[in-house]
């Protein structure tokens, strides 16, 4: 009996962390254009510490741009807010943090998670229902683990569970490497806003250096196998 054929692994896509939002005039204005210009799975909006109705008010303002490009708007803490700014979910820091927002979110809207210090975390966040792991992002002090020790714990992860993980890029470097270590997500922030180039073409560059980062490894494990 003929083997049936293992589908293609699909190349990780972007995930869009935007600058701190205070004022999203600028940035609504600027989204299209970068949603347009490169595969970007979501955007994870930052918000700027104010009062519920103004963060509301930024979000909504945002919505627009993200949802007409085919992308998921997330908003980074603040579940309570999620539904009322019309988002599509939140992330959330740490497993007691989900735990909490997951009545409020389920089961319209993603709940993904980071702040994930341990394998055990990683695990508890699967097993309460996190719609996505993130892996490698800094924590309160600024610290982050290597980039041998993210690319590990991706890969653990990729081999051994159903919902998908991403892996924080600080650099293009880190994107390749977290593509090639079985990442389903690549999350860019800062290093494309502050890039000299502009924020679009450095997008563009990552998400290149994902995909031929993802077919140099996958491809070849796919022709051997």
């Amino acid at each position: 009996m003929a083997t049936k054929p293992v589908p293609p692994r699909p190349v990780p896509r972007l995930y869009l962390a935007t600058p701190l939002v205070e004022e999203p005039a600028q940035l609504a204005a600027e989204l299209p254009d970068l949603l347009a210009a490169a595969d970007v799975a979501a955007v994870l909006v930052r918000l700027a510490e104010t009062d519920p109705r103004s963060m509301i008010t930024r979000v909504k303002a945002l919505a627009p741009a993200v949802q007409n490009a085919g992308a998921a708007l997330l908003i980074d803490g603040h579940p309570d807010i999620v539904a009322r700014a019309g988002a599509d979910g939140a992330h959330l820091t740490g497993v007691a943090a989900m735990e909490d927002a997951l009545p409020s979110l389920k089961p319209d809207r993603i709940a993904g998670v980071g702040g994930l210090a341990t394998r055990h975390d990683s695990m508890a966040a699967g097993e309460a229902g996190a719609d996505y792991v993130l892996f490698g992002e800094p924590d309160a002090k600024g610290q982050r683990p290597s980039v041998e020790a993210i690319a590990e714990r991706l890969g653990w992860w990729d081999e051994l569970f159903e919902p998908p993980c991403v892996g924080f890029a600080a650099s293009r470097a880190e994107a390749e490497e977290f593509a090639a270590a079985g990442a389903d997500f690549v999350l860019v922030g800062d290093a494309i806003w502050a890039d000299p180039r502009g924020a679009k073409a450095a997008l563009i560059e990552i998400g290149e250096a994902i995909a031929q980062a993802h077919a140099s490894t996958f491809g070849k494990a796919k022709a051997e196998g």
